[in-house]
């Protein structure tokens, strides 16, 4: 009898398990469609407005002249990719090396003003940092340049990328840099070539995010690179970009360039989900070993 009534309570318990289990592992799929349908939404969208603009010619041609339908925009396209470049070569080495710094050597006050530092610019807005570029280097060379607005939006991608190579750091065991150590390798092998290196896949992450987010960013070229209708001539010109051409595009009265903005944000929509889709497929491969 007693074994009996043991046998039941256990299978109720079990199946009472059971019930909450998928009661949860439902709710959690249904916040997880929640949460892509915005995504989705706007992915559909997007398509559905820039796809019938979408051609050659937005690529290669210049802007016509105001009223006259055609051209295209590849002036911006160009300009996005040479502000992304010089902004990535400042702004991700440096993020990567405050973030090293933070995990590996940040004890003391400098690390705590540092970590407080760098959380401020995290929240501080675009526009601000537009501003001062602007009053780095706009003011003293009394014109606009690239150069200015690759400052500012290397600013903008520092935080990212250094909190997220601190986080993903802090989360190595210590008896992994402790084994680096006993086989004989110095502090800084250690953290290159261990610590680092097997970090690479959530740091690349946290760069693609801050490549993201600075090739989305507007106000800041405001202010820096302005905008121009014409081929890119240096870094110490004006420059265009996508987003500052979709912007004057959008707010204009002309049909044909209300399509060709939806185009352009289509385009940088796809540039960014390219640019995820093949570091996630880079980062799948296995390391060779090095003898």
């Amino acid at each position: 009898m007693m074994i009996s009534a043991l046998r039941d309570r256990l299978s109720v318990r079990d199946v009472r398990r059971t019930m909450v289990n998928r009661l949860m592992l439902t709710i959690l799929m249904l916040a997880s469609v929640v949460a892509i349908f915005p995504l989705i939404s706007v992915l559909v969208y997007v398509i559905q407005q820039g796809w019938p603009a979408l051609n050659r010619d937005l690529f290669l041609l210049l802007p016509r002249p105001v009223g006259e339908v055609g051209g295209g925009m590849g002036h911006a396209f160009l300009g996005t990719l040479i502000l992304i470049s010089m902004a990535s070569a400042v702004g991700i080495p440096l993020g990567i090396g405050v973030g090293l710094y933070l995990s590996e050597y940040g004890i003391g006050k400098i690390a705590v003003w540092l970590r407080f530092a760098i959380d401020l610019l995290a929240s501080t807005p675009s526009i601000i940092i537009g501003i001062f570029a602007y009053a780095l280097l706009v003011v003293p060379l009394k014109h606009f340049s690239a150069l200015a607005g690759s400052l500012a939006l290397a600013i903008m991608m520092i935080p990212t990328v250094a909190r997220t190579t601190e986080e993903l750091l802090k989360l190595v065991p210590i008896h992994v840099r402790e084994a680096g150590l006993a086989l004989g390798l110095s502090r800084r092998k250690v953290i290159l070539r261990i610590v680092l290196r097997g970090s690479i896949g959530g740091i690349m992450t946290g760069v693609m995010l801050a490549v993201a987010r600075a090739a989305g960013e507007t106000a800041p070229l405001l202010f820096t690179a302005f905008n121009t209708s014409f081929w890119p001539k240096g870094i110490f010109e004006p420059i265009a970009s996508i987003p500052v051409q979709i912007y004057n595009y959008a707010i204009s009265p002309y049909d044909d360039w209300h399509q060709k903005a939806w185009a352009g944000a289509l385009v940088l929509v796809l540039f960014v989900l390219l640019l995820n889709v093949m570091t996630r497929l880079i980062l799948q491969r296995k390391p060779t070993v090095r003898e």
